[in-house]
């Protein structure tokens, strides 16, 4: 009996580990909520960069959001043209494609931003259609020309849908839906065993380097 109860114990431990994992790694889905339950506005840009009658910051998340419900697949591989064309991508595209149907053409902003400050880039080649595909590329570009943010996971207020957060290899727009906590989920393109493109792994990461705005 003692020994049924015992391997019933370590079954049910093993589960729970195994769920909390699953749900640590976002297998598990997680609850989302608004700004509004947190008594949070929404941060309104004053730009329209491309003329659409929508503000930037919304029009970046709107757009991040139209590019990940392609599903695209995770393959990291040059193009001729610089953007992919093919239905894959990494987390850089999500960026990417978040701000060029803002009217931010990131291709062309970072070619230009790295002719202006070479110095300050770590490349000895310029390639218009790959360096602005990569994440220290876009570290430089980011900390030249966009707005800088906390970086305090916890100041939940200052963090809005439409923000671009940079880790040390790598980088996402934030969602405008938080956890239980208030803190934003990240909407990315991880890797190929990536289930959702939306994601609570914010507070989880501990090599935040950047939070950018753009207007």
């Amino acid at each position: 009996m003692k020994k049924k109860i015992l391997l019933i114990t370590i079954i049910i431990i093993i589960i729970c580990l195994i769920l909390y994992f699953l749900y640590i790694f976002n297998y598990i889905p997680h609850k989302k909520y608004s700004n509004n339950y947190f008594d949070i506005e929404n941060y309104i840009s004053y730009f329209d960069m491309d003329k659409d009658g929508i503000d930037d910051q919304t029009d970046i998340l709107n757009s991040v959001r139209e590019y990940i419900s392609t599903k695209p697949k995770y393959k990291s591989k040059y193009y001729a043209n610089g953007y992919p064309d093919d239905g894959y991508g990494t987390c850089v595209d999500v960026v990417a494609f978040g701000l060029l149907n803002a009217g931010y053409d990131l291709m062309n902003l970072v070619n230009e931003d790295i002719k202006s400050n070479k110095d300050q880039y770590d490349i000895d080649v310029i390639d218009k259609n790959i360096d602005f595909r990569r994440v220290d590329n876009l570290k430089v570009f980011f900390k030249n020309n966009a707005i800088s943010l906390t970086l305090d996971v916890n100041d939940i207020k200052n963090w809005q849908g439409g923000d671009i957060v940079i880790f040390e290899n790598h980088i996402g727009i934030i969602s405008n839906n938080r956890n239980k906590k208030g803190i934003p989920f990240v909407i990315h393109h991880a890797s190929k065993y990536q289930l959702y493109y939306e994601e609570d792994i914010l507070e989880h990461r501990n090599d935040i380097v950047g939070h950018y705005r753009m207007s």
